[in-house]
């Protein structure tokens, strides 16, 4: 089995919840978390971006301003069995790939057992 943790942008949510559902992997967990990627832009090079106009989405624009600043994503978290993995992240690929710094990350961890806590099940059968 392995947990598979994505962080992604707020706007896709819905669309990454039902992509995930109609595949058949309707149960996860989602939360509101803050955080910035590595990658630094320069002042001088968001004056460049600005001046020629090719940056116009107002959310880019504001999330490349300030080199300090957290953003809001959503962190989802997800256990599949380990054949599913590929078509999990897959999915979450397709659902929230732009092209564009923000896009997000995946996590894919392993995990040792999972336990039921109703019916005390374990393994693949408490998923």
């Amino acid at each position: 089995m392995k947990e598979i943790v994505s962080i992604i942008r707020i706007n896709k949510i819905g669309d990454t919840k039902q992509a995930l559902a109609e595949a058949g992997y309707p149960a996860f967990v989602c939360k509101k978390v803050n955080g910035r990627g590595k990658k630094m832009l320069k002042p001088e090079i968001f004056q460049k971006l600005v001046a020629e106009e090719e940056i116009s989405p107002p959310e880019l624009m504001e999330s490349i301003a300030g080199n300090d600043r957290l953003l809001a994503k959503r962190m989802l978290s997800l256990v599949v069995a380990d054949e599913d993995v590929k078509k999990v992240v897959d999915i979450i690929i397709e659902t929230n790939q732009t092209g564009s710094m923000g896009d997000g990350k995946i996590f894919v961890c392993p995990v040792d057992e999972v336990i039921r806590v109703r019916t005390g099940e374990t393994g693949i059968d408490a998923i």
